[in-house]
């Protein structure tokens, strides 16, 4: 066992490395392009799961139609490198009275080492208005979801054109405001493919930066993160309580991972993490992968437009309602695109994280074990004070054995996690050991 003291830790910013071995990709995302696939998706009216899957020009059925041929059209520039799948379920509930046909536009773009292992980035194409029942009203959905649909188009455009070792899958989500319906169809999908699912990108109203009450904020964007993992058992709970981990699951590792990344880049926004699954009372397409152990976040605006988003376009008072383009913010758009973009590209170049334990119960040392992992040619190892609230000190880098020994260091007074590199020097996430920190399903 390798054996490490005290004075060689040193302090420094968890931000990974990205290790661009070309043109960043993020560069190509095209503001011009994604204003028009907006004015696309609003020019059908609406796109309610309800509504008409026949008309060739109004309904989810011809909207989800022209996302499968703008998915065409990219594996066709890029020599068929995309995957074209539509998985599909039939649903009904409280907000589907009537059986439906559900269906997800799903391209995947296989990694060229590990093609088992996923990362997914994901938008809804469904809308609604101010009624979630009226299948017929305009719902034009520019920002809700119209910008993360265009956002995932964008991104499938621009990183198609580079090959990754892991593989990255594209999907157009339906059913999203009638109960998140296309996540968990998705969600299924990925299991039944037996997919090593490392994060999930969801965004869901990432194209306006002026509130309700009028307060711009173009420099951020949030993120969302669970903290008490979903798919946590009582007997995992149980372990928490006594170990830790109640801030450590791994789509919390990510948005912390998110948040160094965003940071390298002086042009771009920066990450307001916020610590919940989701907005306060509401939900989103990441839910059903949480539900499933896969790590996921879920990418929103700085500050949402309520006046604009689940209404239907009319004028009351002089105010204006609907979710129409003319409130959209296309700069601040497109740089939640490249932020995804590289975000994407950096997780599909690098490997897993890896699974980690601590053993300093009544002793004067720490001792740390990890998996090995496909793809890392070296680890990191971090700590963090228990109430620090990201990485920020590594302790050792370019470990190649896959236990360490931290002599004098109490484990009582620290959160440890390792973080895998690969050898052209992309680096993962911290993965924490903690009960639950693992980048898995639980017993999965």
């Amino acid at each position: 066992m390798q054996r490490l003291l005290p004075s060689i830790f040193a302090l420094s910013i968890a931000v990974p490395a990205t290790a661009q071995t070309g043109p960043d990709p993020a560069q190509a995302v095209s503001e011009a392009r994604q204003r028009a696939d907006i004015e696309k998706l609003v020019a059908f009216g609406t796109r309610h799961t309800l509504s008409t899957q026949t008309d060739p020009k109004r309904g989810i059925g011809a909207a989800r139609r022209w996302a499968e041929a703008e998915f065409r059209k990219s594996s066709k520039a890029c020599g068929n490198c995309l995957e074209i799948a539509l998985p599909e379920t039939m649903i009904s509930g409280e907000r589907v009275p009537t059986p439906t046909r559900l269906v997800d536009v799903v391209a995947i773009q296989r990694g060229t080492e590990r093609p088992n292992e996923v990362v997914i980035v994901q938008g809804h194409i469904d809308s609604r208005g101010s009624d979630v029942m009226n299948a017929t009203v305009d719902a034009p959905g520019a920002n809700d979801d119209g910008s993360g649909t265009a956002l995932v188009l964008e991104a499938a455009r621009v990183l198609s054109k580079h090959k990754y070792p892991a593989t990255i899958v594209y999907a157009v989500l339906s059913g999203e405001e009638q109960g998140l319906y296309g996540g968990k169809l998705l969600a299924d999908y990925a299991k039944a493919q037996g997919w090593t699912v490392k994060a999930v990108f969801n965004n869901d109203i990432v194209g306006g930066s002026r509130g309700s009450d009028g307060v711009k904020d173009d420099a951020h964007v949030r993120v969302l993160s669970e903290g008490l993992r979903a798919d946590s058992t009582d007997a995992l709970r149980a372990q928490m309580r006594r170990f830790g981990g109640e801030n450590d699951s791994p789509s919390r590792n990510i948005a912390r991972w998110l948040e160094g990344l965003a940071a390298q880049d002086a042009t771009g926004l920066a990450v307001r993490q916020i610590w919940r699954a989701d907005r306060m009372g509401r939900g989103g397409d990441q839910l059903p992968f949480s539900d499933k152990g896969y790590p996921a976040v879920r990418f929103s605006v700085a500050i949402e437009d309520y006046e604009h988003q689940h209404q239907d376009v009319r004028t009351e008072g002089g105010v204006k309602f609907g979710d129409t383009i003319d409130e959209m913010d296309f700069p601040y758009l497109a740089k939640v695109t490249r932020l995804n973009v590289r975000g994407l590209a950096a997780l599909a170049s690098a490997p897993m994280p890896p699974v980690v334990t601590a053993k300093a119960a009544v002793s004067t040392w720490t001792d740390l074990e990890w998996k090995a992992v496909p793809g890392a040619l070296s680890y990191t190892v971090w700590r963090r004070r228990t109430d620090a609230p990201g990485w920020t000190e590594k302790v050792a880098e370019g470990v190649t054995a896959t236990t360490l020994r931290l002599e004098h260091v109490r484990g009582d007074d620290w959160f440890f996690g390792v973080s895998a590199k690969a050898a052209n020097g992309a680096e993962s996430p911290v993965s924490t050991a903690v009960p639950g920190g693992g980048f898995g399903p639980i017993g999965g």
